[in-house]
């Protein structure tokens, strides 16, 4: 029983979460769940401004309640339609580019 509520109390939180991120950004927000092993699931949202984040849950299955409870629509994958929603800006550019296309050097 008291797994069953930690786990219903951490999907409120992570809920709550998931809302005001949307809230944040543009009213309304996506996801996709990708179970990272024993460390449990990551939740990547897109807001509908383009802006991404992301939110750790202790499982999959908490994951699921979390973005059911915020109401809003979860991808089976990340694929090349809900990363095109992503806007990026130069931060994101220079470390994901790195050195290779003018980013910072590595220190």
């Amino acid at each position: 029983m008291r797994g069953m509520a930690d786990t219903s109390k951490r999907a409120a939180k992570l809920a709550r979460e998931i809302t005001a991120f949307a809230q944040e950004h543009g009213g309304s927000a996506e996801g996709q769940i990708a179970y990272v092993g024993q460390t449990g699931a990551r939740i990547v949202l897109v807001g509908a401004d383009g802006v991404w984040g992301d939110l750790m849950a202790p499982s999959v299955e908490t994951a699921k309640q979390a973005t059911e409870q915020a109401g809003i629509t979860v991808q089976e994958s990340f694929d090349g339609a809900m990363a095109e929603k992503v806007k990026t800006g130069p931060y994101e550019w220079s470390r994901m580019a790195g050195i290779q296309l003018g980013g910072p050097p590595e220190k």
